[in-house]
Protein backbone atom coordinates (compact mmCIF):
# COMPACT_ATOMS: atom_id res chain seq x y z
CA UNK A 1 0.00 0.00 0.00
CA UNK A 2 1.60 3.23 -1.18
CA UNK A 3 0.61 6.74 -0.14
CA UNK A 4 0.04 8.84 -3.23
CA UNK A 5 -0.92 12.15 -1.63
CA UNK A 6 -1.15 13.90 1.75
CA UNK A 7 -3.99 16.40 2.16
CA UNK A 8 -4.34 18.68 5.18
CA UNK A 9 -7.17 21.04 6.21
CA UNK A 10 -7.53 23.70 8.89
CA UNK A 11 -10.85 22.96 10.62
CA UNK A 12 -12.20 25.12 13.46
CA UNK A 13 -15.44 25.03 15.45
CA UNK A 14 -16.56 28.29 17.16
CA UNK A 15 -16.99 26.76 20.62
CA UNK A 16 -15.86 29.96 22.38
CA UNK A 17 -19.24 31.53 21.63
CA UNK A 18 -20.91 29.30 24.26
CA UNK A 19 -17.80 29.09 26.49
CA UNK A 20 -17.70 25.34 25.92
CA UNK A 21 -14.26 24.03 26.82
CA UNK A 22 -13.43 26.95 29.11
CA UNK A 23 -10.95 26.36 31.93
CA UNK A 24 -8.40 28.28 33.99
CA UNK A 25 -5.96 28.72 31.10
CA UNK A 26 -7.86 28.07 27.88
CA UNK A 27 -10.94 29.37 26.12
CA UNK A 28 -10.95 28.99 22.38
CA UNK A 29 -12.36 27.38 19.30
CA UNK A 30 -11.96 23.61 19.24
CA UNK A 31 -9.97 22.94 16.09
CA UNK A 32 -8.31 20.17 14.14
CA UNK A 33 -5.39 19.85 11.79
CA UNK A 34 -7.12 17.25 9.63
CA UNK A 35 -5.05 14.91 7.46
CA UNK A 36 -6.13 12.58 4.67
CA UNK A 37 -3.74 10.01 3.16
CA UNK A 38 -4.78 8.79 -0.29
CA UNK A 39 -3.32 5.49 -1.50
CA UNK A 40 -2.84 3.49 -4.67
CA UNK A 41 -5.30 0.90 -3.33
CA UNK A 42 -8.16 3.41 -3.32
CA UNK A 43 -8.26 3.53 0.48
CA UNK A 44 -8.02 6.80 2.37
CA UNK A 45 -6.75 7.16 5.91
CA UNK A 46 -7.84 10.00 8.18
CA UNK A 47 -6.03 11.54 11.12
CA UNK A 48 -6.10 14.71 13.13
CA UNK A 49 -4.48 16.56 15.95
CA UNK A 50 -6.50 18.79 18.25
CA UNK A 51 -5.74 22.49 18.73
CA UNK A 52 -7.68 25.40 20.23
CA UNK A 53 -8.13 27.90 17.41
CA UNK A 54 -5.38 30.43 16.67
CA UNK A 55 -2.21 28.50 15.90
CA UNK A 56 -3.93 25.69 14.05
CA UNK A 57 -2.40 27.12 10.88
CA UNK A 58 1.05 26.52 12.38
CA UNK A 59 0.25 22.86 12.92
CA UNK A 60 -1.05 22.64 9.34
CA UNK A 61 2.27 24.07 8.12
CA UNK A 62 4.16 21.49 10.19
CA UNK A 63 2.17 18.66 8.57
CA UNK A 64 3.04 20.03 5.15
CA UNK A 65 6.73 20.16 6.13
CA UNK A 66 6.64 16.52 7.26
CA UNK A 67 4.51 15.23 4.36
CA UNK A 68 7.61 14.36 2.31
CA UNK A 69 8.09 11.34 4.58
CA UNK A 70 4.72 9.92 3.48
CA UNK A 71 4.22 11.00 -0.10
CA UNK A 72 5.12 8.00 -2.26
CA UNK A 73 5.85 5.85 0.80
CA UNK A 74 5.10 2.14 1.00
CA UNK A 75 3.42 1.47 4.33
CA UNK A 76 4.20 -2.24 4.20
CA UNK A 77 5.32 -4.41 5.81
CA UNK A 78 2.79 -4.10 8.59
CA UNK A 79 3.22 -3.75 11.53
CA UNK A 80 6.97 -3.03 11.52
CA UNK A 81 6.44 -0.37 8.89
CA UNK A 82 4.68 1.73 11.52
CA UNK A 83 7.85 1.89 13.61
CA UNK A 84 9.97 2.99 10.66
CA UNK A 85 7.39 5.67 9.81
CA UNK A 86 7.50 7.09 13.33
CA UNK A 87 11.30 7.12 13.31
CA UNK A 88 11.48 8.89 9.95
CA UNK A 89 9.08 11.57 11.19
CA UNK A 90 10.70 12.12 14.57
CA UNK A 91 14.34 11.98 13.45
CA UNK A 92 14.18 14.23 10.39
CA UNK A 93 17.69 15.66 10.48
CA UNK A 94 16.52 19.25 9.99
CA UNK A 95 12.96 19.50 11.31
CA UNK A 96 14.00 17.63 14.45
CA UNK A 97 15.73 20.83 15.58
CA UNK A 98 12.31 22.39 16.15
CA UNK A 99 11.54 19.76 18.80
CA UNK A 100 12.91 17.29 19.24
CA UNK A 101 9.76 15.25 19.84
CA UNK A 102 7.73 18.01 21.40
CA UNK A 103 5.44 20.91 20.56
CA UNK A 104 3.82 21.62 17.22
CA UNK A 105 6.13 19.29 15.33
CA UNK A 106 5.20 16.35 17.55
CA UNK A 107 1.49 17.13 17.25
CA UNK A 108 1.80 17.23 13.45
CA UNK A 109 3.62 13.90 13.60
CA UNK A 110 0.70 12.54 15.59
CA UNK A 111 -1.82 13.54 12.92
CA UNK A 112 0.18 11.74 10.22
CA UNK A 113 0.86 8.65 12.31
CA UNK A 114 -2.80 8.43 13.30
CA UNK A 115 -3.86 8.62 9.65
CA UNK A 116 -1.51 5.73 8.88
CA UNK A 117 -3.03 3.63 11.69
CA UNK A 118 -6.48 4.46 10.31
CA UNK A 119 -5.37 3.14 6.93
CA UNK A 120 -4.05 -0.09 8.40
CA UNK A 121 -7.21 -0.69 10.39
CA UNK A 122 -9.44 0.03 7.40
CA UNK A 123 -7.42 -2.34 5.21
CA UNK A 124 -7.74 -5.04 7.89
CA UNK A 125 -11.49 -4.41 8.16
CA UNK A 126 -11.22 -3.90 11.93
CA UNK A 127 -11.71 -1.09 14.43
CA UNK A 128 -8.33 0.06 15.69
CA UNK A 129 -8.67 -1.46 19.16
CA UNK A 130 -9.41 -4.88 17.66
CA UNK A 131 -6.51 -4.60 15.20
CA UNK A 132 -4.17 -3.89 18.12
CA UNK A 133 -5.61 -6.63 20.32
CA UNK A 134 -5.19 -9.21 17.56
CA UNK A 135 -1.49 -8.47 17.00
CA UNK A 136 0.88 -10.87 18.71
CA UNK A 137 3.02 -9.36 21.50
CA UNK A 138 6.04 -9.50 19.20
CA UNK A 139 4.17 -7.79 16.36
CA UNK A 140 2.79 -5.01 18.54
CA UNK A 141 6.08 -4.21 20.25
CA UNK A 142 7.85 -4.40 16.89
CA UNK A 143 5.58 -1.60 15.66
CA UNK A 144 6.63 0.78 18.46
CA UNK A 145 9.62 3.00 19.18
CA UNK A 146 10.86 2.44 22.74
CA UNK A 147 14.01 4.54 22.40
CA UNK A 148 14.88 6.63 25.48
CA UNK A 149 12.60 4.59 27.77
CA UNK A 150 14.42 1.23 27.92
CA UNK A 151 15.61 2.06 31.45
CA UNK A 152 11.94 1.75 32.40
CA UNK A 153 10.64 -0.77 29.85
CA UNK A 154 12.67 -2.81 27.36
CA UNK A 155 11.14 -4.37 24.24
CA UNK A 156 11.62 -7.82 25.81
CA UNK A 157 9.83 -6.69 28.97
CA UNK A 158 6.97 -5.27 26.90
CA UNK A 159 6.56 -8.58 25.06
CA UNK A 160 6.62 -10.50 28.36
CA UNK A 161 4.08 -8.11 29.86
CA UNK A 162 1.65 -8.69 27.01
CA UNK A 163 2.20 -12.47 27.18
CA UNK A 164 1.65 -12.52 30.93
CA UNK A 165 -1.61 -10.59 30.58
CA UNK A 166 -2.90 -12.84 27.79
CA UNK A 167 -4.67 -15.14 30.25
CA UNK A 168 -8.34 -14.15 30.30
CA UNK A 169 -8.03 -12.00 27.20
CA UNK A 170 -11.00 -13.58 25.42
CA UNK A 171 -13.20 -13.13 28.47
CA UNK A 172 -12.14 -9.49 28.82
CA UNK A 173 -12.94 -8.85 25.16
CA UNK A 174 -16.34 -10.42 25.55
CA UNK A 175 -17.05 -8.29 28.61
CA UNK A 176 -15.97 -5.12 26.80
CA UNK A 177 -18.24 -5.88 23.87
CA UNK A 178 -21.18 -6.56 26.18
CA UNK A 179 -20.66 -4.00 28.94
CA UNK A 180 -18.52 -1.27 27.39
CA UNK A 181 -15.89 0.79 29.19
CA UNK A 182 -16.55 3.19 32.11
CA UNK A 183 -16.59 6.92 31.41
CA UNK A 184 -16.72 10.16 33.36
CA UNK A 185 -18.17 13.45 32.13
CA UNK A 186 -16.46 16.83 31.92
CA UNK A 187 -19.40 18.53 30.21
CA UNK A 188 -21.03 19.68 33.45
CA UNK A 189 -18.17 21.65 34.97
CA UNK A 190 -16.58 24.09 32.51
CA UNK A 191 -15.22 27.15 34.31
CA UNK A 192 -17.11 29.64 32.15
CA UNK A 193 -20.55 28.15 32.87
CA UNK A 194 -22.86 30.05 35.26
CA UNK A 195 -23.95 28.23 38.42
CA UNK A 196 -27.49 27.68 37.14
CA UNK A 197 -26.20 25.90 34.05
CA UNK A 198 -23.87 23.71 36.13
CA UNK A 199 -26.75 22.67 38.37
CA UNK A 200 -28.99 21.88 35.40
CA UNK A 201 -26.30 19.89 33.62
CA UNK A 202 -25.47 17.90 36.75
CA UNK A 203 -29.10 16.93 37.24
CA UNK A 204 -29.45 15.94 33.59
CA UNK A 205 -26.27 13.89 33.77
CA UNK A 206 -27.40 12.04 36.90
CA UNK A 207 -30.68 11.23 35.19
CA UNK A 208 -28.60 9.85 32.31
CA UNK A 209 -26.73 7.46 34.61
CA UNK A 210 -23.47 9.34 35.17
CA UNK A 211 -21.59 8.55 38.38
CA UNK A 212 -18.31 10.44 37.87
CA UNK A 213 -17.97 14.17 37.21
CA UNK A 214 -15.13 16.60 36.58
CA UNK A 215 -15.10 20.31 37.32
CA UNK A 216 -12.57 22.97 36.40
CA UNK A 217 -10.87 25.01 39.11
CA UNK A 218 -8.94 28.28 38.78
CA UNK A 219 -6.70 30.60 40.78
CA UNK A 220 -9.37 31.98 43.14
CA UNK A 221 -9.70 29.63 46.12
CA UNK A 222 -12.98 31.17 47.30
CA UNK A 223 -14.55 30.65 43.88
CA UNK A 224 -13.16 27.11 43.69
CA UNK A 225 -14.60 26.31 47.10
CA UNK A 226 -18.01 27.71 46.21
CA UNK A 227 -18.17 25.80 42.93
CA UNK A 228 -16.92 22.55 44.49
CA UNK A 229 -19.61 22.84 47.16
CA UNK A 230 -22.20 23.38 44.43
CA UNK A 231 -21.03 20.34 42.46
CA UNK A 232 -20.84 18.10 45.52
CA UNK A 233 -24.30 19.23 46.59
CA UNK A 234 -25.74 18.35 43.19
CA UNK A 235 -24.03 14.98 42.68
CA UNK A 236 -24.22 13.83 46.30
CA UNK A 237 -21.66 11.96 48.42
CA UNK A 238 -21.66 8.67 46.54
CA UNK A 239 -20.40 9.87 43.15
CA UNK A 240 -16.85 10.68 42.05
CA UNK A 241 -15.75 14.31 41.76
CA UNK A 242 -12.55 15.12 39.86
CA UNK A 243 -10.88 18.55 39.91
CA UNK A 244 -8.87 19.97 37.00
CA UNK A 245 -6.58 23.00 37.44
CA UNK A 246 -5.25 22.98 33.86
CA UNK A 247 -1.72 23.95 35.00
CA UNK A 248 -2.66 27.26 36.67
CA UNK A 249 -0.92 26.76 40.06
CA UNK A 250 2.65 26.85 41.30
CA UNK A 251 3.62 23.89 43.47
CA UNK A 252 3.04 25.62 46.87
CA UNK A 253 -0.25 27.05 45.64
CA UNK A 254 -1.42 23.64 44.45
CA UNK A 255 -0.77 22.20 47.89
CA UNK A 256 -2.52 25.16 49.59
CA UNK A 257 -5.58 24.93 47.36
CA UNK A 258 -5.91 21.17 47.77
CA UNK A 259 -5.68 21.40 51.54
CA UNK A 260 -8.89 23.42 51.37
CA UNK A 261 -10.56 21.51 48.56
CA UNK A 262 -9.85 18.05 49.97
CA UNK A 263 -12.93 18.46 52.17
CA UNK A 264 -15.08 17.89 49.11
CA UNK A 265 -13.61 14.39 48.71
CA UNK A 266 -12.04 14.81 45.23
CA UNK A 267 -10.95 11.64 43.47
CA UNK A 268 -8.05 13.43 41.79
CA UNK A 269 -6.51 16.79 41.07
CA UNK A 270 -5.62 17.07 37.40
CA UNK A 271 -2.73 19.10 35.97
CA UNK A 272 -2.04 20.93 39.24
CA UNK A 273 1.08 22.68 37.93
CA UNK A 274 3.37 23.00 34.90
CA UNK A 275 3.11 19.81 32.82
CA UNK A 276 6.92 19.70 32.50
CA UNK A 277 7.59 19.82 36.25
CA UNK A 278 8.08 16.17 37.14
CA UNK A 279 9.53 16.85 40.60
CA UNK A 280 6.82 19.41 41.28
CA UNK A 281 4.17 16.81 40.52
CA UNK A 282 5.94 14.40 42.87
CA UNK A 283 5.92 16.97 45.68
CA UNK A 284 2.23 17.66 45.14
CA UNK A 285 1.38 13.96 44.97
CA UNK A 286 3.11 13.38 48.28
CA UNK A 287 1.43 16.37 49.94
CA UNK A 288 -2.17 15.86 48.79
CA UNK A 289 -2.47 12.07 49.20
CA UNK A 290 -4.82 10.25 49.40
CA UNK A 291 -6.19 12.54 46.67
CA UNK A 292 -4.57 11.31 43.47
CA UNK A 293 -2.65 13.39 40.96
CA UNK A 294 -3.65 12.97 37.30
CA UNK A 295 -1.75 14.43 34.37
CA UNK A 296 -0.59 13.82 30.83
CA UNK A 297 -2.89 15.51 28.35
CA UNK A 298 -0.11 17.88 27.26
CA UNK A 299 2.89 15.65 28.02
CA UNK A 300 4.86 15.88 24.77
CA UNK A 301 6.42 12.43 24.68
CA UNK A 302 7.03 9.07 26.31
CA UNK A 303 10.15 10.36 28.11
CA UNK A 304 8.21 12.79 30.33
CA UNK A 305 5.71 10.03 31.13
CA UNK A 306 8.61 7.72 31.99
CA UNK A 307 9.92 10.24 34.51
CA UNK A 308 6.48 10.86 36.02
CA UNK A 309 6.08 7.11 36.52
CA UNK A 310 9.58 6.60 37.88
CA UNK A 311 9.15 9.49 40.34
CA UNK A 312 5.74 8.21 41.50
CA UNK A 313 4.50 11.67 40.59
CA UNK A 314 1.06 10.70 39.32
CA UNK A 315 -1.69 8.32 40.31
CA UNK A 316 -3.51 8.38 36.97
CA UNK A 317 -1.99 8.49 33.47
CA UNK A 318 -3.96 10.76 31.13
CA UNK A 319 -2.54 9.77 27.80
CA UNK A 320 -3.54 11.80 24.74
CA UNK A 321 -3.73 10.41 21.21
CA UNK A 322 -2.67 13.65 19.50
CA UNK A 323 -0.22 15.55 21.73
CA UNK A 324 2.53 12.95 21.28
CA UNK A 325 3.57 11.02 18.17
CA UNK A 326 0.03 9.75 17.88
CA UNK A 327 -1.33 6.33 18.67
CA UNK A 328 2.10 4.71 18.37
CA UNK A 329 3.62 6.67 21.24
CA UNK A 330 0.43 6.48 23.28
CA UNK A 331 0.75 2.68 23.18
CA UNK A 332 4.29 2.91 24.56
CA UNK A 333 2.97 4.97 27.49
CA UNK A 334 0.13 2.50 28.11
CA UNK A 335 2.64 -0.36 28.28
CA UNK A 336 4.84 1.57 30.71
CA UNK A 337 1.83 2.39 32.88
CA UNK A 338 0.90 -1.30 32.96
CA UNK A 339 4.37 -2.20 34.20
CA UNK A 340 4.16 0.44 36.96
CA UNK A 341 0.60 -0.56 37.88
CA UNK A 342 -0.84 2.90 37.19
CA UNK A 343 -4.33 3.13 35.64
CA UNK A 344 -4.69 4.82 32.26
CA UNK A 345 -7.50 7.39 32.12
CA UNK A 346 -7.19 8.96 28.66
CA UNK A 347 -7.75 12.62 27.92
CA UNK A 348 -10.91 13.00 25.85
CA UNK A 349 -11.51 16.76 25.93
CA UNK A 350 -11.33 18.22 22.44
CA UNK A 351 -12.61 17.67 18.91
CA UNK A 352 -12.25 13.99 18.00
CA UNK A 353 -10.36 12.94 21.11
CA UNK A 354 -13.19 10.83 22.51
CA UNK A 355 -13.41 9.07 19.16
CA UNK A 356 -9.68 8.33 19.35
CA UNK A 357 -9.09 7.43 22.97
CA UNK A 358 -11.96 4.97 23.26
CA UNK A 359 -9.80 2.65 21.15
CA UNK A 360 -6.88 3.07 23.55
CA UNK A 361 -9.08 2.25 26.54
CA UNK A 362 -10.54 -0.87 24.92
CA UNK A 363 -7.06 -2.03 23.94
CA UNK A 364 -5.83 -1.45 27.50
CA UNK A 365 -8.79 -3.31 28.98
CA UNK A 366 -8.55 -6.32 26.68
CA UNK A 367 -4.81 -6.74 26.14
CA UNK A 368 -3.57 -5.62 29.56
CA UNK A 369 -6.54 -5.86 31.89
CA UNK A 370 -6.31 -2.21 32.92
CA UNK A 371 -5.08 -1.49 36.44
CA UNK A 372 -7.30 -3.17 39.03
CA UNK A 373 -10.47 -1.76 37.49
CA UNK A 374 -9.56 1.86 38.22
CA UNK A 375 -9.22 2.95 34.59
CA UNK A 376 -11.90 5.34 33.36
CA UNK A 377 -12.10 7.34 30.13
CA UNK A 378 -13.08 11.00 29.78
CA UNK A 379 -16.17 11.96 27.82
CA UNK A 380 -17.02 15.45 26.59
CA UNK A 381 -20.36 15.86 24.84
CA UNK A 382 -19.18 18.21 22.08
CA UNK A 383 -19.01 17.96 18.28
CA UNK A 384 -19.55 14.21 17.87
CA UNK A 385 -22.21 14.89 15.26
CA UNK A 386 -19.48 15.88 12.78
CA UNK A 387 -17.99 12.35 12.60
CA UNK A 388 -19.06 9.53 10.33
CA UNK A 389 -18.57 6.94 13.08
CA UNK A 390 -18.88 8.86 16.35
CA UNK A 391 -18.25 7.32 19.73
CA UNK A 392 -21.31 5.92 21.48
CA UNK A 393 -21.76 6.34 25.23
CA UNK A 394 -24.76 4.83 26.99
CA UNK A 395 -25.36 4.74 30.73
CA UNK A 396 -21.92 6.31 31.31
CA UNK A 397 -20.07 3.61 29.39
CA UNK A 398 -18.36 3.71 26.01
CA UNK A 399 -19.62 1.06 23.63
CA UNK A 400 -16.92 -0.83 21.74
CA UNK A 401 -16.47 0.59 18.20
CA UNK A 402 -17.25 -1.86 15.42
CA UNK A 403 -16.53 0.05 12.19
CA UNK A 404 -13.08 -0.33 10.60
CA UNK A 405 -10.59 2.43 11.35
CA UNK A 406 -10.01 4.89 14.19
CA UNK A 407 -13.51 6.48 14.20
CA UNK A 408 -11.97 9.82 13.24
CA UNK A 409 -13.21 10.40 9.66
CA UNK A 410 -15.29 13.57 9.57
CA UNK A 411 -18.34 14.24 7.44
CA UNK A 412 -17.45 16.05 4.20
CA UNK A 413 -20.14 18.64 4.89
CA UNK A 414 -18.64 19.45 8.27
CA UNK A 415 -15.17 19.80 6.78
CA UNK A 416 -16.51 22.23 4.17
CA UNK A 417 -18.56 24.22 6.67
CA UNK A 418 -15.90 24.65 9.32
CA UNK A 419 -12.75 24.89 7.24
CA UNK A 420 -10.98 28.11 8.18
CA UNK A 421 -11.23 30.76 6.83
CA UNK A 422 -13.35 29.81 3.84
CA UNK A 423 -16.19 27.79 5.37
CA UNK A 424 -19.67 29.32 5.90
CA UNK A 425 -19.30 29.13 9.69
CA UNK A 426 -16.47 31.68 9.51
CA UNK A 427 -18.18 34.20 7.20
CA UNK A 428 -20.27 35.88 9.87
Amino acid sequence: MRVESVLVRDVRFPTSRQRDGSDSMNEGDYSATYVTLETDEGLAGHGLTFTNGRGNEICVAAVKALARHLEGRELDPFPTGMRSLVLDLTTDSQLRWLGPEKGVLQMATGALVNAAWDLQARRAGKPLWKLLVDLSPEELVGALDLSYVTDALTPAEAVSLLRDRAAGKEERERACREDGFPAYTTSTGWLGYPDEKVRRLCREAIAGGWTAFKMKVGTDLADNTRRAALMREEIGPGRLLMLDANQCWDVPEAIRQMEALSGFDPYWIEEPTSPDDVLGHAAIANAVAPVGVATGEVCPNRVVFKQLLQARALRFVQVDSCRMAGISEALVVILMAAKFGVPVCPHGGGVGLCEYVQHLSFFDAVALGGADGEAICEYVDHLHEHFLDPCVVRAARYRAPTAPGTSIAMKPGSLDTYEFPGGPAWRE
